[in-house]
């Protein structure tokens, strides 16, 4: 059983236990994920099965593509919804809906676009001298983090379906929820973007709300819940939603190989490739005469040869 699931996460569950519940409806001891999502975040978790666990190299660094709802009134710990809050709720002044949907809002979303330097936040899982961060803030302890360079393809307010106008709520209590959508690079933290966003403003901002939509060529409407895993392994129709290792890596350039080309490439040797449309280093899909994915290989400008890297088969 190899391949790759695209699992459609609930809310309160982190990655971890999503993994393990894998495990224990497809009874595969092999299974890992491509990146994770905070417990209160929902949505799209690439999650890699059996010998796709070796792949998984391959399908970190995607882009990713997600729905929130930022909070504009104060600040928490955490930097969203689940954290404490910091202080006193932020005064907004008389500014109304109105104003922060007009261009002060725009400027602000348009000064977040683009490579930016992003610093992580302390409740992450990032590690600084062997330690994850959210274990030392969890101690209450703050150490100084390095700024990490992001990119924010796009940032944007999510426009009313029906209205075209711009989503913006009036929580009626000094609060106002943004519904923002947002492509980045990988290693962004919407949360920090959240907040950031706030201080362009001169508010306290957090993150209310966040789903994951897509994870490179892996979006949304091709997720599948865990219940529905349940019901396609009961129903036996698994490869429904299981993901076949060249499909899942179909944004790689693929070479079709002749089984003298097999036998090479099961045994780790290179070959020649004649006028080769590629870059020095780029990773190519190499698969049998019956389409199937046998391994996946760097290409070598100095001498046109195609390298294995991982062979599957």
């Amino acid at each position: 059983m190899d391949g790759v699931l695209v699992i459609d996460k609930p809310a309160g569950v982190t990655s971890h236990d999503v993994v393990d519940e894998v495990r224990r409806i497809l009874h595969v001891r092999r299974v890992g994920h491509t990146g994770t999502l905070d417990p209160f975040a929902t949505g799209v978790l690439v999650v890699m099965v059996g010998r796709a666990t070796r792949l998984a190299q391959f399908l970190t660094g995607l882009e990713k593509e997600y729905e929130a709802v930022i909070r504009l009134g104060y600040s928490t710990d955490t930097g969203d919804r689940t954290g404490k809050r910091l202080g006193e709720l932020t005064t907004i002044g008389e500014q109304s809906p109105e104003k922060w949907t007009g261009a002060e809002i725009e400027d602000a979303l348009q000064s977040l676009r683009g490579e930016i330097d992003q610093v992580p936040p302390m409740y992450s899982a990032k590690k600084q001298a062997g330690r994850k961060l959210y274990e030392l803030a969890r101690r209450g302890e703050e150490v100084e983090r390095k700024p990490v360079r992001i990119n924010i393809y796009e940032f944007e307010l999510i426009p009313n379906a029906r209205s075209g106008a711009r989503m913006v709520k009036d929580n009626q209590e000094g609060t106002f929820d943004f519904e923002v959508r947002v492509v980045c690079s990988t290693g962004t933290y919407i949360r920090t973007l959240a907040e950031d966003f706030g201080k362009r403003l001169g508010v306290g901002a957090h993150l209310a709300e966040l789903r994951r939509t897509r994870v490179g060529d892996f979006p949304l409407q091709k997720a599948t819940t865990l219940e529905e895993l349940k019901v396609h392994v009961a129903e036996e129709s698994l490869g429904q939603v299981l993901l076949r290792l060249n499909e899942a890596l179909g944004r790689l350039p693929a070479v079709d190989l002749n089984d003298g080309e097999v036998r090479r490439v099961q045994n780790g040797m290179p070959f020649k490739y004649a006028e080769p449309p590629w870059s020095d280093g780029e990773h190519v899909r190499l698969r049998d005469p019956h389409g199937t994915l046998v391994a996946i290989a760097d290409f070598s400008g100095a001498d046109s040869s195609l390298h294995p890297r991982v062979v599957i088969s």
